[in-house]
């Protein structure tokens, strides 16, 4: 016969086994970032620019970016309630190395004379890759490809720097280079791609050093999982609302709790 002590180690065995063991990663960020301004757009006539019949296609997938022989640059979007689409929400004072030295890379397509994605994120001497996707059946000048020229800069305040300038004039074809900024304007500034063949074809990118950041929503709600518990520092930005103004908020993030954030952009 067993002991009694024998039995209730196993009975304290077992209910080791089968209760759950709680892990956490950190905790979750999210919220929503408004502004109190109107909605932007710039205006351009398709028949300035090469391929005045194709580009206009872009109504296929987003009519309102056209109006006719129109172009619109949805510079701010806002919703009804005032959430701020294609703000970029980061913490910004953790120092990543090994993420950063592993990120693969911000990855942009060109289709129907569009950038896409308008805003997100770029590393620092990380790839940035751009890809071709366009041809036109219907012009023998663009069968092979729609004449594409991304051209990258690094924007600081009132100034700007050239990355690259490279024409991708075949579907398919790519470009791969690094991010460049210099002197330590990656901690004040941000990455613009502009076509130098169709200027409405403009994308906008915020520099990080970790993976904790997210692109808000059509409806300016965003979500950042598995932050390091503990008092972040946390900026919200959007390269036409505010300036461009990175704004500074601080978020106390509890292992396996939500912080909620509202990030207003004036």
């Amino acid at each position: 016969m067993k002991s009694a002590l024998s039995m209730m180690l196993g009975v304290v065995a077992v209910a080791l086994i089968a209760a759950p063991l709680t892990s956490y990663a950190g905790g979750t960020i999210s919220g929503k970032v408004t502004y109190a301004g109107k909605p932007e757009q710039k205006e351009f006539l398709f028949s300035k620019f090469p391929n005045p019949k194709f580009c206009p296609k872009i109504a296929e997938k987003d009519k309102s970016k056209v109006d006719g022989d129109k172009r619109f640059l949805k510079q701010i979007e806002v919703a009804k309630d005032g959430g701020l689409k294609g703000a970029v929400v980061a913490v910004a004072d953790i120092e990543d190395k090994a993420w950063v030295d592993g990120y693969a890379g911000t990855e942009v397509v060109a289709e129907f004379c569009d950038f896409q994605p308008f805003s997100g994120i770029v590393v620092n001497t990380r790839p940035f890759k751009v890809e071709n996707t366009d041809a036109d059946p219907d012009d023998p000048k663009s069968v092979a490809g729609v004449l594409h020229n991304p051209h990258s800069f690094t924007v600081k305040g009132t100034t700007s720097a050239t990355g690259f300038n490279i024409g991708l004039a075949k579907k398919g074809d790519k470009l791969d280079k690094p991010v460049t900024f210099r002197g330590g304007a990656e901690k004040e500034g941000y990455f613009r791609l502009q076509c130098d063949q169709h200027e409405f074809m403009q994308s906008f990118f915020l520099p990080v050093s970790n993976p904790h950041f997210a692109v808000a929503k059509d409806d300016g709600s965003f979500e950042i999982k598995d932050v390091p518990a503990g008092k972040h520092k946390v900026i919200a930005w959007h390269p036409f609302a505010g300036k461009a103004k990175k704004i500074e908020f601080e978020v106390d993030v509890t292992d396996g709790g939500t912080a909620n954030l509202k990030a207003e952009i004036k």
